[in-house]
């Protein structure tokens, strides 16, 4: 049992933390607590602080809305909170599709569809395109295009408030990543985490590696959802600084080694 809660550690506090916030936001629909109100586009923390997500305030802007302060302020707080702090941890830590996409990744494993040839293959350039996309259509359409279609606020509203017509949305994604491309929608097209990746670049908290005790195993890479990230594995000590690494912790637990820990950029410890 200790082993596999070291084995999983971070697993089981992502999702502690992806279920805590979405039960906070169903209690307050449900039961009114007021601790987490509204949505993941927009919230009120304990009814005082707001947060909101950036991506959609800037599309809202491109689009022309004339935006309320607290909801500038909202997006503000997150936006600094990922690019100072956590980095792309909403991807691995908050949002709701990652359960979906992690349970389509862990049956890819499972039933050896990765060993299948690869029939399509997709840049993960392609989101960042797709955030060019969805600010085109925002100025064209006067709406904030990607949360019309957004298979996330999709289950977050469905999860909190009743599923609907996004539930097909969000199979569709869990069918996409199972049979079609491992880590597809979350490593490849998901435009908000390519945003994040754009605005976590610099952040703090970041994988450490030390090439010292790594004996090659590459269970990491075959293991990260982004494991082009890990490029240093095998070569240098030293801080995962791409800002599309999730911090999802899953390099961590299957390192052997102990090669990998969390730590504070460009800090290596060399005892460690």
């Amino acid at each position: 049992m200790n082993n596999f809660l070291k084995k999983n550690r971070f697993l089981i506090l992502r999702r502690f933390t992806q279920i805590s916030i979405l039960a906070l936001y169903f209690s307050a629909n449900a039961y009114g607590l007021k601790i987490l109100m509204g949505n993941l586009s927009g919230s009120l923390l304990f009814g005082i602080i707001p947060l909101s997500d950036p991506f959609a305030v800037m599309q809202m802007f491109a689009a022309g809305a004339i935006l309320a302060i607290d909801v500038i302020i909202g997006a503000i707080i997150i936006a600094l909170c990922y690019a100072i702090v956590g980095g792309r941890v909403f991807c691995s830590w908050v949002c709701p599709i990652n359960i979906i996409t992690d349970l389509a990744n862990w049956l890819r494993r499972v039933l050896f569809i990765d060993k299948i040839d690869k029939k399509v293959w997709l840049k993960r350039g392609v989101r960042y395109w797709i955030i060019g996309i969805a600010f085109i259509l925002s100025a064209l359409t006067g709406i904030a295009a990607f949360e019309i279609v957004s298979p996330i606020s999709m289950l977050h509203r469905g999860i909190v408030f009743g599923m609907g017509m996004g539930s097909v949305a969000v199979f569709a994604i869990f069918l996409f990543d199972l049979f079609v491309v491992k880590n597809g929608w979350c490593g490849h097209v998901c435009p908000l985490g390519g945003f994040y990746s754009v605005i976590s670049k610099f952040s703090m908290i970041r994988v450490k590696h030390n090439q010292a005790n790594c004996t090659l195993c590459m269970k990491c890479k075959e293991i990260c959802p982004e494991k082009h990230i890990l490029s240093l594995i095998g070569k240098e000590s030293g801080c995962i600084v791409s800002g599309e690494c999730t911090n999802c912790g899953r390099c961590i637990e299957v390192c052997d080694d102990d090669a990998l820990l969390f730590g504070i950029r460009n800090y290596i410890n060399k005892n460690s």
